[in-house]
C-alpha cells in the first residue's frame, strides 16, 4: 500500500481546506493509540480520526463516531486542558515527510493567546502523536519513547522535538538535476529502489510509476543509464511531483475485481491491469480501502476452518484417486491372461508333463508367444488359473473404474468449493458454503437439523450493452441460478474443465451483441480457478441445453452441444449493478 508522502500531501491539502479556522469542540481517545477530534467549522461539524497504531497508522476525516472510555486517558485530558476550543490556524507538512502538523491557537491559563503544535507521524511501527510548544518542546505524546527504546530520538515530555534523519533522504520537491543524478547513481541497487531510498515521501509504488512514465526499466541500476536518459528521468520526476506542488490530486483505489489492491493520490499508469475507481477525497479513499481490506482479511480468517475441512478432504481424495489409478494400471494386461487360457486350451494337448512353458501361435496377432506354466498342474488347470486371474482383474477394473470416476467427481466438487471460498467476500457467502458442506456431509449439523437460510445473492453485473449478468458464488447458488432463475433462452457460461461460477446472461428474448458474450466470458474466467490467466477457454450455451444428472452434486451439470471462446480473465470496466 502506498501511504507515502504524496498521500500525506493530499491529506494536508484536504485537512487545510476542511479544518482551517475550525474550533476543536471535542477531544476523545477511543483506543490507546487513537484520537477522535470533533471540529466545528463554518461549513459544519467535522470528525478527524487519528491513529498511531503500529500495525495500521491512519488519519482521515470520517462521519463515524466511536465510543470512548468513561475515564479519559491522561494524554486526552492534557489535550482537553490545552487546546479544547482551540482554533486550527494551519495544517502543514515538512518537506514530503509522512508527518502532519496542526498549529492550534488557544488561550493559556492567564488568558493570553498562544500556539501549540499537534504533530501526527505516520511512520509504521514508529508512528506517534506528539503535542509540542510553539518553539518545538515536547509537552507529551500518545506513546513515550525512551533512550532504552530508541537510540535515535527520545519522545518524552521536556525533550526537543525533531525529525530523525536516519536514512539521509533528500527533499524531492527541492532537488536539482545534479543532486538527483548523484543520489541515485551512487547506489548499486535497481533504479526504482534507488529513487525511493533517496527521497522522502516516495514509496516503491510511486518510484515504479516514475520509471514507467519515463519508459525505463526499474530493475536496472541507475549508473548503467547514460546522462541524457537520467536527465529525462529527472524531468519526468519533476513533472510527476508538479501535481503535488500544485495540490492537483486524483485520489483513487485500484481494484482487482472486488478486492482493493492499492490506493494513491495521483494516477498510477502502470496499474493498467486493475480497475481504477476515483473518489472525492483522500479521506474517503483511506476509509474505504482499509475497511474493505479489513473485511476481506476478517472473512479469510473466518473461512480458515472451512478451508481446512475442504483441504483435508481434498488431500484424502487425491491420495485415494492416485491409489485407484495405480491399481487400474495393474489391470491393463488382463486380456493377456484370457488369451493365455484360450491358447493353452487350444494347444495344451501337445504339452509334455512337467513343462514350464508353452510356445504357441497367438491366432489374434499371428505372433508366437511363450506362456509360463506351473509344472505341477495339468494344461487344463493352468488354463483355469489364467482364466481366474483374468476374471479377477476384470472385476477389479470394472469396480475401480466406477470408484475412480466417483473420486474424480468428488475432487472436482471440492475444488469448486475451494474456488467459492476464494470468491467469498461476506459472512453470508461463508454461511452459504458452510450449508453446502453440511448438506454434502463434510460438516456435522449442530443442534438442529433445519436447513440454514442463505441470505446472500449472486453477484450482479451489467454489460456495456445494458444486459444483466449474474454470477453464482457457491454451488448451491449456481444450481439455483441455472435451474430456477434462468430462462431457457438465457445464456449460460462456465470455464471449461475448471471449477468456477455459473454465469447467466438474461437475454429478455433478444439476440446478444458480441461484446456482451465477451464480458460474460471474462466474468466466467475471473470467477474460476483460472483467474489471472491470459487465455481461458469458456464454454457457453443456451440454458435450455444445460441439464443436471439425477443425484449429481450441487453445481454439477452436463451439456452436449456448446460454443467456446478463449478470453482473458480481466474484468476491468465491467460495471457492477450497484454502482452508479
Amino acid at each position: 500500500m502506498a501511504f507515502d508522502g504524496i498521500v500525506v500531501a493530499d491529506l494536508v491539502h484536504e485537512l487545510k481546506t476542511q479544518l482551517k479556522n475550525g474550533r476543536i469542540a471535542k477531544i476523545a481517545q477511543p483506543e490507546n493509540d487513537e484520537l477522535l477530534l470533533t471540529v466545528k467549522t463554518p461549513s459544519g461539524q467535522k470528525r478527524l480520526s487519528i491513529s498511531a497504531d503500529a500495525s495500521l497508522p491512519l488519519i482521515y476525516l470520517t462521519d463515524r463516531n466511536k465510543p470512548s472510555p468513561i475515564t479519559a486517558p491522561n494524554f486526552c485530558m492534557l489535550l482537553r486542558k490545552h487546546i479544547s476550543n482551540g482554533r486550527i490556524v494551519d495544517v502543514w507538512q515538512p518537506k514530503l515527510e509522512r508527518i502532519i502538523h496542526f498549529t492550534i491557537e488557544h488561550l493559556d491559563e492567564l488568558g493570553d493567546l498562544c500556539r501549540k503544535d499537534l504533530i501526527v507521524e505516520i511512520m509504521g511501527k514508529h508512528s506517534n502523536i506528539i503535542f509540542c510548544t510553539e518553539d518545538g518542546r515536547i509537552i507529551d505524546s500518545i506513546k513515550h519513547v525512551s533512550a532504552q527504546m530508541s537510540s535515535v530520538r527520545e519522545v518524552l515530555p521536556g525533550r526537543e522535538y525533531f525529525i530523525p534523519d536516519t536514512m539521509h533522504k533528500a527533499d524531492p520537491l527541492n532537488v536539482s538535476e545534479k543532486e538527483f543524478s548523484s543520489l541515485i547513481t551512487e547506489k548499486p541497487v535497481p533504479l526504482a529502489k534507488a529513487i525511493y531510498t533517496s527521497f522522502t515521501g516516495i514509496s516503491p509504488v510511486t518510484a515504479e510509476e516514475i520509471c514507467y512514465l519515463a519508459g525505463m526499466d526499474s530493475s536496472i541500476p541507475a549508473k548503467e543509464y547514460p546522462e541524457d536518459v537520467l536527465l529525462h528521468l529527472y524531468n519526468q520526476f519533476q513533472i510527476y511531483l508538479s501535481d503535488v506542488k500544485a495540490d492537483n490530486f486524483s485520489p483513487a483505489i485500484y481494484y482487482d475485481g472486488r478486492e482493493p489492491k492499492e490506493f494513491s493520490a495521483l494516477p498510477l499508469s502502470h496499474f493498467s491491469g486493475y480497475t481504477r475507481k476515483e473518489y472525492s477525497s483522500i479521506s474517503e479513499v483511506l476509509e474505504t480501502y482499509y475497511s474493505t481490506r479489513s473485511r476481506i482479511t476478517r472473512i479469510r480468517q473466518k473461512s480458515a476452518d472451512l478451508r481446512h475441512v475442504v483441504q483435508t478432504a481434498l488431500e484424502r481424495n487425491r491420495k485415494k484417486y492416485d491409489l485407484q489409478l495405480r491399481q487400474l494400471r495393474d489391470t491393463e494386461n488382463r486380456d493377456k491372461y484370457k488369451i493365455y487360457g484360450e491358447l493353452i486350451n487350444t494347444y495344451g494337448y501337445g504339452v509334455e508333463e512337467g513343462a514350464k512353458k508353452l510356445d504357441a501361435l497367438n491366432y489374434y496377432t499371428n505372433e508366437m508367444v511363450s506362456i509360463p506354466l506351473d509344472p505341477a498342474r495339468t494344461p487344463q488347470e493352468n488354463a483355469q488359473r489364467y482364466f481366474a486371474k483374468y476374471n479377477k482383474q476384470k472385476r477389479t477394473f470394472e469396480a475401480l473404474s466406477e470408484l475412480s470416476e466417483e473420486t474424480k467427481e468428488e475432487i472436482t466438487y471440492l475444488e469448486s468449493v475451494q474456488t467459492a471460498l476464494d470468491i467469498a467476500l461476506t459472512e453470508d457467502d461463508l454461511s452459504g458454503i458452510k450449508e453446502e458442506l453440511t448438506e454434502a456431509g463434510y460438516i456435522r449439523r449442530k443442534f438442529t437439523r433445519k436447513k440454514a437460510k442463505i441470505k446472500n445473492t449472486p453477484l450482479h453485473y451489467i454489460s456495456s450493452d445494458g444486459y444483466h449478468i449474474y454470477v453464482g458464488k457457491n454451488n448451491l447458488q449456481n444450481d439455483e441460478l441455472t435451474f430456477s432463475f434462468a430462462a431457457g433462452n438465457d445464456w449460460w457460461f462456465h470455464a471449461k474443465q475448471a471449477p468456477g461460477s455459473h454465469v447467466i446472461v438474461k437475454t429478455n428474448g433478444e439476440e446478444l451483441p458480441d461484446r456482451t458474450f465477451e464480458e460474460a466470458g471474462k466474468l466466467a474466467a475471473y470467477y474460476s480457478s483460472m483467474r489471472g490467466s491470459d487465455k481461458v477457454e469458456i464454454d457457453y450455451v443456451e440454458k435450455k441445453h444445460v441439464k443436471k444428472p439425477k443425484g449429481a452434486k450441487p453445481g454439477f451439470v452436463v451439456y452436449y452441444t456448446n460454443y467456446s471462446l478463449v478470453i482473458d480473465s480481466d474484468i476491468t470496466g465491467i460495471r457492477e449493478a450497484d454502482e452508479q
